[in-house]
């Protein structure tokens, strides 16, 4: 369950468009530009492409988990023909600070590496999309874009979206251990990380992977070499409910830019 404040919802906008990017007459306000970049064959035979999203000065828009009061996108590949499978890459994202309320996601654009999968190597792709994100100024819009585009060949490489993936958190080995607890709406989360200190003002996202919840802006404090963070999971029925530890996500983000992801949190 993510909130999107209906206070700050205007309308549903539905995009339709190609590889090359939407002109700003077909896009509501706050987004400039919206397009796939076509990529590169990568090695393995998948396809390296991306989502490229522009946004207008001072607008925002979100992170797959998007802090207490954010949308994060969501993606539907049906209608695609020879896809296996689409994996999304996430890039470092932003903290905002907000009337005393932290989102987390990207400001300017979002570039979001699409690794797909072909079921067949040796036939074209065609990816078709339908993409539901919120963008957020002094307003919020809840957006709907309908995506599709063709891909052949081997392509060319892209640094754009090199970029962005080189700006993914490095995954961490490091040891986490977690305590779950039953609260009267789901379950409260306490990680503690052995993890030297990142810099002024760490902060750690905790997610849970597979099954959209709402999280608490986690609090999070140290003791030496500890990083210990604690939050609130609460499922659309509002009840506790079954984690399991090795779903669990945790991203810390650093000064200058270190950003590091462990996956799974054990007992």
């Amino acid at each position: 369950m993510q909130i999107f404040h209906p206070a700050l919802c205007a309308t549903l906008v539905a995009l339709h468009f190609l590889a090359t990017p939407a002109t700003a007459d077909d896009l509501p306000p706050g987004m400039t530009a919206a397009g796939l970049r076509s990529g590169w064959q990568t090695a393995t035979g998948s396809h390296m492409s991306a989502l490229h999203v522009q946004l207008a000065g001072g607008w925002k828009t979100y992170w797959r988990a998007p802090g207490e009061a954010g949308v994060p996108p969501q993606f539907d590949w049906a209608g695609s023909d020879n896809v296996a499978s689409v994996a999304v890459h996430w890039p470092r994202p932003q903290v905002f600070e907000t009337n005393g309320m932290r989102t987390v996601g990207y400001r300017h654009e979002m570039i979001l590496p699409l690794e797909i999968t072909p079921a067949d190597p040796t036939r074209p792709v065609r990816l078709s999309a339908s993409v539901e994100m919120g963008i957020c100024d002094h307003i919020c819009v809840p957006v709907l874009l309908d995506l599709a585009a063709e891909i052949t060949g081997p392509g060319a490489p892209d640094p754009i979206i090199a970029a962005a993936l080189k700006a993914r958190p490095e995954p961490h080995p490091g040891a986490a251990r977690c305590t779950l607890a039953p609260i009267a709406d789901g379950m409260h989360v306490r990680a503690e990380i052995d993890l030297p200190p990142m810099g002024v003002g760490e902060v750690a996202l905790i997610e849970l992977r597979g099954r959209p919840v709402w999280v608490s802006d986690p609090v999070t404090h140290r003791r030496g070499g500890r990083l210990i963070s604690e939050a609130d999971m609460v499922p659309d029925s509002a009840s506790p409910f079954a984690v399991n530890p090795d779903d669990l996500v945790i991203t810390i983000l650093g000064e200058g830019g270190q950003a590091i992801e462990i996956s799974g949190c054990p007992g």
